[in-house]
Order: C-alpha cells, then structure tokens, then sequence
C-alpha cells in the first residue's frame, strides 16, 4: 500500500495550489484520508480530514475557509484546495490514510510529502 502525493510548487501570496494524493496497492478500502503539514522546525499540523463517504469533514481552525479537502472514492483520490495562500502556509504537506486490508487490519499510511512555497 502507497500513499503518492503531487501538486506542490511555487506560488504568490493569494494564488492557490490543488495538491492530491492517491492511494494505491491491494487493499479493501480506504477509510479516513487527511492532510497534513509540517514547517521547518516545527511539529507536524493537523489540516483536515474527510470519512470515507465523504459526510464527516474536519478542518484545522488555521485553514477553514481557505482550504477544501475533497476525496474521489472510485479514484481512492484525497485533494486539497488551498486558495489565498499565505507565506506562512510555506511547509512540506504530506497526506495519510487509514487503509484496511485483510492481513492488517485498519492501519495508518503517510505519503511521501510535496513542497509547497508561498512567497511575499
């Protein structure tokens, strides 16, 4: 099982960047997918996440309003819309999973992180 994030860069305050994250392998289903963020020095944030069917959604007070989570089920696809972005939302962002498969259990997965650089 993989967790393969993209769609980080380089990008002017008040832009926006979609980042997306695709879960892949052999697996039964894919229950919570999150994003999450991690600045130099600092600890890893908690963004958002969305339940498998997409009807429980949970934002991070530092995002709601400017970051979407969105999820297409049939794609095991997590994105982020992060519109307005500031030069304090500079991090590396990586998502996670919960991913159930018949020999683990529910178990959690991280991707592999995307840059993300707003600059001033």
């Amino acid at each position: 099982v993989q967790l393969q994030a993209s769609g980080g860069g380089l990008v002017q305050a008040g832009g926006s960047l979609r980042l997306s994250c695709v879960a892949s392998g052999s697996f039964s289903r894919v229950n919570v997918m999150a994003w999450y963020r991690q600045a130099p020095g600092e600890q890893r944030e908690f963004l958002a996440e969305i339940i498998q069917n997409g009807a429980n959604i949970n934002y991070a007070g530092s995002v709601k309003g400017r970051f979407t989570i969105s999820k297409d089920n049939a794609q095991n696809t997590v994105y982020l819309q992060m519109n307005n972005l500031e030069p304090g939302d500079t991090a590396v962002y990586y998502c996670h999973a919960n991913i159930l498969t018949p020999e683990r259990g529910s178990r959690p997965y991280w991707g592999q992180g995307t840059q993300v650089t707003v600059s001033s």
